[in-house]
C-alpha cells in the first residue's frame, strides 16, 4: 500500500502514543522556569527542572515525532499547580508533575500559556499527531501556607485509602495531606473563596462566573464538586480542539463521574469541531484513556476491587492503561505475546483498546530498569496488538536509575537530548525505534489488526486490519538469519506483488509465493508497494 501518511486513517486501536512529562522533556523557553517565588531547594529531581510546552512544540517542528512515528502525545497535566511544595517524606517537591491542581481554569506559567497550548495543538494536527491531556479529578493539590485546604464540602482530608474495598478505594485521600474530592457528592457547593479571590485578582472573575452558570443552566446537573471539575476540564477541548484524555486515579473516584465526564467531553469536541470546521483532522470521536492502576488486559472488562467489579469501559473509557504488558513481554516469546493480545482485543475487548507500556513515570518495576534490553523492548512494545505508550526516553535508553534520588523521581528524569546527539549507542537503539514506530503509524495493521502466524522456521506473521473501505496487511518477520533469507508470503500477497521491507529500505517482487532478500537484519516489515 502507499504509505503516503496523509491518506491513512488514524487508528486510536493501533496509535503509538508518546508520553512526557512537560517539565522534563525540553526546556523551549528558559524566562518561564521560576513562578510564584518556587526558589526553595527541593529533592533530587523533585522540583521544576524548566520543560514546557513551548519545548514540546519545538520538537515536533523539528520532526522529532515523525522520525519516531509518534501520532499522539500525551502530557502531564498542564493545570496551575500548588506554589508552594511539600515534603511526603522523599525530599521537598514542587507539583512539577502537574497532579497537584490549584486552579484547574489556569494554566500553570512554568508550563507556559493557552497561547502557547493552542500553538502546541496546531503544530501537532499539522504533523499528523493528537494531543491527549492529562485531566485529574479526585484530588486537589496538597495543603501549604500557600496554598489553603478547599471547603469541606469539597474535599475530605481524613481517612487515608487501604484498598482493601471500593469504598475504601474511593473515598480516601491516596496520602497523607493530599485532599480527596468528594466525587460522589450531588449537593450544591459554593466556589472556594480562594478561587473567588484568586480570579478576581486575575480580572476574570466575571467571566468564569458567566461559563459556569451556563455549564449548569445547559446541562442540569447540581453544582457539585464533580461537576464544576469536569466543566474546567472539558473547557479545553472546547477552546483548543485537543484530542483526548488520559484520566488519572480513575478507580479513587465512582465509575459514574467518568460516564458524565465522557458525555461531556463528546460535547465539547463537537461543539469544537461546528466552530472549526476547516481544523478537523477526521471523523474519529474523542478518545479516553483510564489509568485503573493494577488493571491489566487478563481481566477483560472488569478490575476486581475485592468486594465488587467495575466495568470502567462502560462508564466512559475507550482504553484502559494495561499494567499487565510488562509482565507478559518479559515472560512469553513474541508469538505468545502478539496472540494472546490479539486474541483479547478482538474478542473480549471488541471496539475497545489497551495502553502498553514498559516504562511510566509512577511503575517502580519497568521492564527494563537497567537500559539493557531497549532493542527487545522497542521490538515488543511497538509490535504487540493495542495501542503502544513509548515513555520519553524509552527510545533513547534515558537512565531509570539516578542516584541520589528517592521513590519515583529516579523515574523523571531530564530527556536525555546529548546522548541522542552524541551518543553511537543511544543514535543506534534511537534507529531501531524508529524503523519499527514508523512502520507502526504507517500501518493501523499493526496495533489494531488481526495477528497470525505464517510459520515457526522463522519467525513470520501478517496483520490484518479493514474498515469501511479501507484494508491494510503488512508481514513482520522477527528473529530471521542476517543475510539472505526466503520468506513465503502468498498467505497475504500473490505472485508479482511488489513488496518493500522497511526495515532495511528494499524493494523485493513476490515470486512462486515467495520472496528473497539480502539485508544485514533479522527483522523485515513488509508493505505493498
Amino acid at each position: 500500500m502507499n504509505t503516503d501518511t496523509s491518506k491513512i486513517p488514524f487508528v486510536w486501536e493501533g496509535a503509538n502514543v508518546y508520553f512526557l512529562l512537560t517539565d522534563r522533556f525540553y526546556n523551549g523557553d528558559t524566562s518561564n522556569d521560576i513562578n510564584f517565588n518556587r526558589t526553595k531547594t527541593p529533592g533530587k529531581l523533585r522540583g521544576f527542572e524548566g520543560g514546557d510546552i513551548i519545548g514540546i512544540t519545538k520538537k515536533i517542528e523539528s520532526g522529532y515525532f515523525d522520525k519516531l512515528g509518534i501520532n499522539a502525545i500525551w502530557l502531564t497535566p498542564i493545570v496551575e499547580q500548588i506554589h508552594d511544595g511539600v515534603d511526603e517524606g522523599t525530599g521537598l517537591s514542587y507539583g512539577f508533575h502537574g497532579y497537584w491542581a490549584k486552579d484547574w481554569t489556569a494554566l500553570d506559567p512554568n508550563f507556559g500559556t493557552k497561547e502557547d497550548l493552542a500553538n502546541l495543538v496546531k503544530k501537532a494536527h499539522e504533523h499528523g499527531i493528537r494531543i491527549v491531556l492529562d485531566g485529574v479529578i479526585n484530588h486537589t493539590g496538597p495543603v501549604t501556607p500557600e496554598d489553603p485546604v478547599w471547603p469541606s464540602d469539597w474535599v475530605r482530608t481524613g481517612v487515608v485509602c487501604d484498598y482493601k474495598s471500593f469504598e475504601n478505594t474511593t473515598m480516601c485521600t491516596l496520602v497523607e495531606n493530599l485532599p480527596d474530592v468528594k466525587t460522589e457528592s450531588t449537593q450544591n457547593v459554593e466556589l472556594p473563596p480562594l478561587l473567588i479571590e484568586k480570579w478576581k485578582k486575575e480580572g476574570r472573575y466575571e467571566k468564569e462566573i458567566a461559563s459556569l452558570n451556563a455549564f449548569f443552566e445547559r446541562t442540569g446537573y447540581p453544582r457539585s464538586p464533580k461537576y464544576y471539575i469536569i466543566k474546567w476540564l472539558t473547557d479545553y477541548i472546547t477552546e483548543f480542539g485537543i484530542d483526548g484524555y488520559r484520566a488519572d486515579t480513575v478507580k479513587h473516584t465512582e465509575e459514574g463521574v467518568w460516564a458524565d465526564f465522557k458525555k461531556e467531553c463528546d460535547y465539547a469536541f463537537a461543539n469544537w469541531k461546528q466552530h472549526h470546521p476547516l481544523q478537523v483532522l477526521d471523523q474519529n470521536p474523542f478518545y479516553t484513556i483510564a489509568e485503573v492502576y493494577g488493571y491489566g488486559i487478563s481481566g477483560g472488562q472488569d478490575y476486581d476491587f475485592g468486594d465488587r467489579k467495575v466495568n470502567y469501559f462502560q462508564n466512559g473509557f475507550n482504553s484502559m492503561i494495561n499494567f499487565e504488558f510488562k509482565w507478559n513481554a518479559g515472560q512469553s516469546d513474541y508469538e505468545t505475546l502478539f496472540s494472546k493480545y490479539s486474541n483479547a482485543l478482538n474478542n473480549d475487548l471488541k471496539g475497545y483498546s489497551v495502553l502498553n507500556y514498559m516504562s511510566s513515570h509512577d511503575d517502580g518495576q519497568p521492564f527494563d530498569a537497567n537500559r539493557v534490553k531497549g532493542f527487545e523492548a522497542g521490538t515488543k512494545l511497538l509490535l504487540s496488538p493495542g495501542m503502544s505508550q513509548v515513555y520519553y526516553g524509552d527510545e533513547s535508553n534515558r537512565s531509570l536509575v539516578i542516584e541520589g534520588t528517592q521513590g519515583d523521581a529516579t523515574l523523571r528524569s531530564n530527556m536525555n537530548w546529548d546522548d541522542i546527539q552524541n551518543n553511537s549507542d543511544t543514535k543506534r537503539m534511537l534507529w531501531h525505534w524508529q524503523k519499527l514506530g514508523q512502520f507502526r503509524r504507517n500501518h493501523p495493521a499493526v496495533g489494531a489488526g488481526i495477528h497470525s502466524k505464517i510459520e515457526s522456521e522463522h519467525y513470520l506473521f501478517s496483520r490484518a486490519y479493514s474498515k469501511g473501505n479501507f484494508t491494510d496487511k503488512v508481514i513482520i518477520g522477527l528473529d530471521l538469519p542476517e543475510g539472505k533469507k526466503e520468506l513465503p508470503v502468498n498467505s497475504i500477497f500473490e505472485n508479482g506483488t511488489k513488496l518493500k521491507d522497511c526495515f532495511s529500505d528494499q524493494e523485493v517482487e513476490v515470486v512462486d509465493g515467495k520472496i528473497t532478500i539480502d539485508s544485514e537484519y533479522g527483522i523485515v516489515l513488509l508493505e505493498k508497494i
